[in-house]
C-alpha cells in the first residue's frame, strides 16, 4: 500500500521563501508557527495565506508523540536547543509516521533535522545543505577539556569556570535528505 506524504512545515521554511502552494501534497503545521514568524512580513503573508485558504492545515500532535520525541531528543542531545514549537513539529511528524503516513519535514533546522534523523523521518532544508550526519553530542569545558553530559545542568565548568559548548560526541550513519 503506498503511504500517503504529508509536508511537516517548520517556521524556517516560511522564513526562507517556501511557498506552500508550490506542491500538491497536503501540508501541515503546528499552532506555534504562528507565533515565531514576526507579524506583517512576507513570511506572515504567505504563513496567513496558506492557512486561509485551506492549502495548509493546522494540527496539534497527542501527547504521547510528544513524550517520545522529548526522550528520543535527549537522547541525542538536542533537547536543549529544540523549542517548544519544534518538539511539536516533530511529535506531528512523528504521529503521522506511526498513523501509516510518510511525513517529510521541511526545515533548516539542525536540531529538528537530527532527531527527524534519530526518529526515521525524511527532512529537506531549504537555504541550509542539512545534516549529513546522525549526532550525538556532548558538552565540555573547551578550556580545561572536562566532559559533562549533555543534560548536565552546568552551563559553566565546575573545574574552572569557562562557559561550556557542546561537540559531536560520535558519528554513526549518514542522514538520507
Amino acid at each position: 500500500m503506498l503511504r500517503k506524504k504529508i509536508v511537516v512545515l517548520d517556521t524556517s521554511a516560511f522564513l526562507a521563501g517556501f511557498d506552500p502552494f508550490s506542491l500538491g501534497e497536503e501540508q501541515v503545521t503546528v499552532p506555534k508557527v504562528h507565533d515565531e514568524i514576526r507579524t506583517n512580513s512576507m513570511a506572515w503573508v504567505r504563513f496567513n495565506t496558506a492557512i486561509e485558504s485551506g492549502k495548509v492545515k493546522i494540527k496539534m500532535p497527542h501527547e504521547e508523540y510528544s513524550n517520545k520525541i522529548k526522550a528520543s531528543a535527549s537522547k541525542v542531545g538536542d533537547s536543549y536547543l529544540l523549542s517548544e514549537t519544534d518538539m511539536q513539529l516533530l511529535a506531528l511528524a512523528l504521529e503521522l509516521k506511526i498513523q501509516g503516513e510518510h511525513p517529510e519535514i521541511i526545515t533548516d533546522d539542525y536540531s529538528i533535522q537530527n532527531v527527524a534523523k534519530q526518529n526515521g523521518i525524511e527532512f529537506y532544508a531549504l537555504a541550509t545543505f542539512g545534516i549529513q550526519r546522525l549526532l550525538e553530542w556532548i558538552r565540555y569545558c573547551p578550556a580545561c577539556h572536562k566532559e559533562y553530559p549533555v543534560n548536565s545542568s552546568f552551563n559553566a565548568c565546575q573545574i574552572c569556570g569557562t562557559e561550556l559548548k557542546r561537540k559531536p560526541k560520535r558519528t554513526t550513519r549518514k542522514a538520507k535528505a
